[in-house]
């Protein structure tokens, strides 16, 4: 199998591939596709990273990194929330997800940024495997979002300082 790997800002992408994200997303979180691209517009914005995969121009893979704020004590600074991996099922099990984390790595790096996100516990093996390193729910808080899962982080040495404060829709 030949796959395509591309990287697009928001503002980069066409109605039809945002329709495509929309549709892949149903596929794994069935709120209707209606519902998931009213989730888009409201929530994604112009600058945020998108990560897709195409198989013979059909889009199977996806990740949003999201330019979002964080708070280290009194500091300010932006980082990558990474939300959303997903694979069509028929794909899923060939390496589709290695691509696309491979991909986000570098995202991430080329913007010098640490990233973060959450997930369920059967999920940090496979972050593990591509360097990202547990942060303990005592050192974060996610303001504007509740959840009950596991943090992660890459591409910083260590989050050791005081409790970060992460915001998913700033």
């Amino acid at each position: 199998m030949e796959y395509f790997l591309l990287s697009k800002k928001t503002k980069q992408l066409k109605k039809q591939e945002i329709h495509n994200i929309c549709k892949l997303k149903n596929s794994h979180w069935n709120y209707g596709f209606k519902s998931n691209l009213a989730w888009f517009k409201k929530n994604v914005k112009s600058y945020d990273i998108h990560n897709l995969v195409y198989y013979n121009s059909k889009l199977i893979g996806y990740t949003l990194l999201r330019i979002r704020t964080f708070y280290s004590g009194n500091i300010k600074k932006k980082y990558l929330n990474f939300d959303t991996l997903i694979v069509e099922k028929k794909y899923r099990n060939k390496g589709v997800s290695d691509f696309l984390m491979i991909l986000n790595n570098q995202v991430i790096k080329k913007n010098n940024k640490i990233s973060f996100l959450i997930c369920k516990k059967n999920l940090i093996r496979f972050y593990k495997k591509f360097g990202w390193k547990i942060i303990s729910k005592k050192k974060f808080l996610i303001s504007d979002h509740s959840f009950d899962s596991n943090g992660m982080y890459f591409n910083s040495k260590a989050l050791t300082k005081d409790k970060y404060i992460f915001y998913f829709y700033k």
